[in-house]
């Protein structure tokens, strides 16, 4: 996903606002980011403190000798000084907590609101934008939180009252150090813009780049068997280089910073020095003063020199928060209706599609136009066309993976836009031609969560899909963990465990997309005989590529150009339609090449 430069400059203006929507998050742990800023406030002005008692040492017993006073002023300085270290960690302790809780909270909010979102919204954006918003954004946001935010209000409280300590002190001194101060205001402001733009283009990289390692550890296979690595690596290393690019140009902003800002403090001891030896030699100022107000001016330093990283990472917090509320905001468009309705207690598994059209978000080209089907309880019927012809996108209508446009889908006679998707997708099992298996063992893969699952409806699963004589061979049975994405499988082997996960839970529909494609002419048979048993007791509706599978449906539609063609049984289709029969003969080659490899 890149972002423009127009597009960044117009999100300047609401990444302050993305940083104020935390506040709910923030809210039940005000109290101890209260309590932990008032920690180093007092730390701060603790430290403040110490120059003041200096000046009573060198103004009282240094000077004139009398050192009965001596022994508590020099308590006092290592009380302060013991003061300051204690209060900075207990607020340390204060914060570490409630920030680490407030990181986890967005993060599991950004999850459950990704489960929630559409499959069109995952379609769009690349894995790597939305895994950085889930891990670095929100540790930026947690520094923000734990160090910066504190800091930024508690360092300009400190330099406000440092300023007014060396206005009692000596009121020149203290213009001295308003005047070196004032530019600071200028000077943030100038490169704060700048640094915004390059901070979101930056953070924007990282997720290109993530993008980029995650398709090279998933396609890792392909890359070496088609000898790409090299390609995928120059890509890696010129989005490398246009990170490092962006981070050089980040540290060559924050040097110019820096470096005014370090120049400011320097100049006002300096200016310190040139006024109070003037003063001292003239015996308008003691000695006490000016060390009092070089220590002060000294002790500023850190809160001074610190604006400009703190700044820094305000911008990178806010961008961090634009960028995470830029998912959160996304539309969950497939919800739970208001008032759902119940199915009956039995389901049939009636499925009916009502002249239903389809396009896909943000297009006016229809995928689906005018589609009428009726699958009555028990049937299966095959689902073939030419590439294109909208065959996965009608079967994602009848488990809400997608909504219609127009018309209606119906499982016994009611709408599934009015059944809570719960119900809806227990009742509406799918096996996607592309297994999708997790980094767990087999009966988590096969159960999926559903923790009413025996051990006996698992087995019983992996023996319709055919997959329980390899699962046995297993080094640990059910318990043996396939690794990521399950490579460690052969295609047919996860296909088949993709299978078992589709009737595990013994559905009144199954909806099948191509559901074959990677088995062997061997297991297909199996799987298919194993279907068979399966199928007579479900309403199902199966993508097909191959003539086998079509002989598994009681009924076959015809899918062209987005509408039914033609709806009949397998041998009446061949014998009185050349558009199937056309279809079919392709299929015949396929599968003939497929033998053959």
């Amino acid at each position: 996903m890149t972002i423009t430069n127009d597009a960044h400059q117009a999100a300047r203006g609401t990444n302050i606002a993305a940083l104020r929507r935390l506040s709910p998050y923030l809210k039940p742990v005000r109290a101890r980011m209260i309590g932990s800023g008032a920690a180093v406030l007092g730390s701060l002005l603790a430290g403040l403190t110490i120059p003041l008692v200096i000046q009573r040492i060198l103004d009282g017993p240094v000077a004139t000798g009398d050192t009965a006073d001596l022994v508590w002023l020099v308590a006092v300085v290592a009380a302060l000084g013991a003061t300051e270290a204690m209060l900075f960690f207990v607020r340390r302790r204060l914060i570490s907590g409630p920030s680490t809780r407030v990181e986890a909270e967005l993060r599991d909010d950004l999850y459950h609101h990704l489960q929630r979102l559409p499959i069109a919204f995952h379609d769009r954006w690349q894995s790597g934008q939305l895994l950085s918003r889930a891990v670095s954004d929100l540790s930026t946001l947690r520094r923000f939180i734990a160090f910066a935010f504190i800091f930024l209000i508690v360092n300009s409280i400190t330099l406000v009252l440092g300023l007014v300590v060396l206005f009692l002190l000596n009121p020149v001194l203290g213009l001295i150090s308003t005047l070196c101060a004032a530019p600071l205001i200028l000077i943030s402001t100038l490169y704060e813009s700048k640094y915004s733009v390059l901070a979101r283009r930056a953070q924007d990289q990282i997720g290109d780049l993530t993008t980029t390692v995650e398709e090279s550890v998933l396609g890792i296979r392909v890359l070496k068997a088609f000898g790409r690595g090299r390609h995928l690596g120059k890509r890696f290393a010129a989005e490398a280089r246009e990170l490092r690019r962006l981070e050089l140009r980040k540290v060559h902003v924050m040097g110019l910073l820096w470096a005014a800002i370090i120049m400011l403090p320097e100049m006002s001891i300096g200016g310190h020095l040139l006024f109070g030896t003037f003063g001292i030699a003239n015996g308008d100022m003691t000695v006490g003063t000016l060390v009092a107000a070089v220590t002060v001016a000294t002790y500023l330093r850190w809160p001074t020199d610190s604006i400009g990283w703190l700044l820094a990472e305000t911008n990178q917090a806010a961008t961090a928060a634009a960028r995470y509320w830029e998912v959160r905001d996304a539309e969950v468009t497939i919800t739970d209706p208001a008032r759902p309705r119940r199915l009956p207690e039995h389901a049939r598994g009636h499925v009916r599609f009502e002249n239903v059209h389809f396009a896909h978000p943000g297009s006016d080209t229809e995928v689906l136009r005018g589609v009428t089907l009726d699958l009555r309880p028990g049937e299966t019927i095959a689902l073939v066309g030419a590439t294109g012809s909208g065959k996965t996108t009608l079967t994602a209508l009848v488990g809400r993976l997608a909504d219609v446009t127009k018309g209606r889908v119906t499982v016994d006679g009611v709408d599934v836009r009015d059944l809570a998707l719960d119900e809806l997708r227990t009742v509406v099992a799918t096996a996607f031609e592309e297994p999708v298996l997790f980094s767990a063992g087999v009966r988590e893969n096969v159960a999926l969560g559903a923790p009413h699952l025996t051990e006996a409806d698992v087995r019983q699963a992996l023996r319709v899909a055919s997959a329980e004589d390899f699962v046995e061979n297993l080094p640990w049975g059910l318990d043996t963990r396939i690794g990521e994405q399950g490579l460690a499988l052969s295609g047919g082997q996860r296909q088949r465990l993709a299978l078992a996960r589709a009737v595990v839970g013994r559905p009144s529909v199954l909806v099948l997309d191509d559901p074959l494609s990677a088995l062997d002419v061997h297991t297909e048979a199996e799987v298919e005989h194993a279907l068979r048993s399966v199928l007579a007791d479900v309403t199902a509706l199966v993508v097909a590529h191959r003539p086998s599978t079509v002989q598994l449906a009681d009924r076959v539609a015809l899918l062209v150009d987005g509408r039914i063609a033609a709806v009949g049984t397998h041998s009446d289709l061949l014998a009185g339609n050349a558009e199937y029969r056309r279809l079919l003969s392709t299929m015949d080659e396929n599968t003939r090449d497929e033998v053959v490899a």
